[in-house]
């Protein structure tokens, strides 16, 4: 069975990072602008990440217990096609609930995908190929 770690399975295989859009007030956004020329951030992205990390900071006990109670697996998984290979091998399949990011290796056909994986609980982030995900679009929640 994959576990899930807190590094990359390949060393430099997808950023671990993803891309979000907001949208943000005049006034909200001139704060910002005035807080980066102060030089107290280095640039707006710096100003919302730390935000952001300290919004989690203050609600991290209580996303440990969710993802406890939701048994999420905290981090990286990544399924390379041998392990899906051996689940298929054994009769097996598996639930994957992930809070972070989960990968599925390329070489991971759609019917090997549909063949092990019963379910799809993705919060954060999903790399896979197209065709993997559309095969497992139903058994996403």
């Amino acid at each position: 069975m994959p576990r899930p770690s807190t590094k990359s399975a390949t060393p430099a295989a997808k950023p671990q990072e993803e891309k979000i859009t907001i949208n943000l007030g005049c006034v909200d956004l001139g704060q910002i602008d005035l807080l980066v020329q102060e030089g107290f951030y280095a640039n707006r992205t710096d100003v919302i990440r730390t935000a952001i990390r300290n919004q989690l900071a203050l609600h991290g006990e209580a996303v440990r217990q969710a993802a406890a109670r939701k048994t999420l697996s905290l981090g990286v998984l990544h399924l390379s096609k041998a392990d899906l290979q051996a689940l298929e091998a054994a009769g097996k399949t598996i639930e994957v609930r992930v809070l972070g990011l989960a990968t599925i290796d390329p070489a991971v056909t759609p019917e090997l995908a549909l063949a092990t994986i019963s379910s799809l609980h993705v919060l954060g982030a999903l790399h896979a190929s197209p065709a993997v995900k559309a095969a497992l679009a139903r058994r996403s929640h």
